[in-house]
């Protein structure tokens, strides 16, 4: 949504809504057989209530077993072995309601219980592992989960459920995910796996937070063309190879403020093609028109969350006059849910999914997108903290006025109503493209 010379922003603030309220269940998935405790995630919504979402609860074969105050749930259920019909509800303060139906089966034996990947199983990277366990064995329960990649242990996690995504290189792997409980025992489940797409020509971007070559911009309401600065109403700034916070302890702080309410700051960053920060000018146009993959991974970090609108993730690419924009907000005070780029009709579009990163820690989110042989437009998915969801929406391509060939990246922060200043942090900002 990014020109100014080189950068295209063509940036319309719509939030598009349903008119009726909504239930979105991230977990448990519909139809899984898993181990008890159940691990309910999910997030409500009600735009025809001024007011909001007032609380949210979860029924069990009818009966209310847990009621939560707001628009967000995130709880434990235990059940006996068993099939259950489960409902999670909303109620707004206007006296409205809607509800999402989860069937579940429960194991009540010990074991490991993988939802995904499935067995046999060709996944793309990052590969999405979400597993519950249980124990018969020890009366004190499964005390912690683990993957192992090819006999080497990967990722652990405490508690009796598993949620998260691994990056692996195209391959087969033989993978394990197990359980070990407060008795000393465990139990596994092998998943085998063949990790697909771009095994001759992946490449990577990575640490691109600590790159030299980032632009800063404002942007200002209600028609967010983008100004250099001084740019009366908002600020900006950045500084780089910060080492607290930090995952690599060379993080990048980006800085938002001013006086205008709702401006915003884009900072973009080339890749490809024209202003490459990367040593890639592509000047005979054989790398960028071969491209149909791309995977944006980074870590996000900041102390002030109740302070941001919107923040904004995005990947671009122009060539041969076409544009490609694939834009990803998550809205934060504007609502807890993705949103996704219309670049031909300017607009955002609901991705279907909730967004709630965690204030004061690191949120690790990874967004997969493709230009289809057709050239258009495909949002694959959006993961944020290991929560994975499949957005499958297409999109046509816009045009690209005065010939701009060029692959890039950009962050951007959104201000609030107050305009109030806030920061954030980025690390481990990897692109994946082929």
């Amino acid at each position: 949504m990014h020109t100014h010379d080189y950068i295209f922003v063509l940036f319309i603030l719509i939030l598009a809504t349903s008119a009726f309220g909504s239930v979105t269940v991230s977990s448990p998935a519909n139809g899984s057989k898993l181990g008890s405790p159940v691990h309910y995630v999910a997030t409500g919504t009600a735009p025809s209530c001024d007011r909001g979402v007032a609380s949210m609860g979860i029924y069990v074969d009818d009966v209310l077993k847990y009621v939560q105050n707001g628009d967000k749930l995130d709880t434990e259920i235990s059940f006996d072995a068993g099939s259950y019909n489960t409902t999670v509800e909303e109620w707004d303060y206007c006296g409205g309601a809607s509800y999402t139906h989860v069937d579940i089966t429960v194991s009540g034996s010990t074991g490991v219980w993988v939802t995904s990947p499935t067995d046999n199983d060709s996944v793309t990277s990052p590969v999405h592992y979400q597993a519950t366990a249980t124990t018969d064995k020890c009366d004190k329960g499964v005390a912690s989960m683990g993957i192992y990649v090819n006999n080497v242990l990967k990722y652990t996690t405490q508690g009796a459920s598993l949620d998260t995504d691994l990056s692996l290189s195209p391959g087969k792997y033989d993978t394990v995910v197990e359980e070990w409980d407060h008795c000393g025992g465990a139990a596994y489940t092998h998943v085998a796996i063949t990790v697909v797409e771009g095994s001759d020509n992946q490449s990577t971007f990575s640490k691109l937070q600590a790159s030299s070559g980032w632009v800063g911009y404002g942007e200002l309401p209600p028609d967010y063309k983008i100004c250099r600065a001084p740019c009366p109403g908002v600020t900006w700034s950045m500084k780089q190879h910060i080492g607290s916070p930090s995952r690599s302890g060379n993080s990048t702080k980006f800085n938002l403020g001013g006086t205008k309410p709702y401006s915003d700051a884009l900072w973009t960053l080339g890749l490809i093609g024209q202003n490459t920060t990367q040593g890639m000018p592509d000047k005979n146009h054989t790398i960028i028109p071969t491209l149909h993959n791309f995977t944006y991974d980074a870590y996000f970090y900041t102390t002030q969350l109740s302070l941001s609108q919107v923040l904004e993730f995005d990947i671009n690419m122009y060539f041969n006059g076409l544009s490609f924009v694939w834009g990803n907000q998550c809205r934060i005070a504007g609502g807890h849910a993705w949103d996704i780029w219309d670049n031909v009709d300017k607009k955002w579009v609901p991705a279907g999914a909730p967004c709630n990163p965690i204030n004061n820690g690191w949120n690790h989110v990874v967004i997969q997108v493709q230009r289809t042989s057709d050239n258009r437009l495909l949002f694959q998915s959006i993961s944020l903290n290991g929560n994975k969801h499949v957005i499958n929406k297409y999109y046509a391509h816009g045009k690209c006025p005065n010939n701009w060939y060029g692959f890039s990246v950009n962050y951007q922060m959104d201000g609030n109503s107050k305009q109030t200043d806030y920061s954030t942090y980025l690390d481990d900002f990897n692109v994946t493209y082929w």
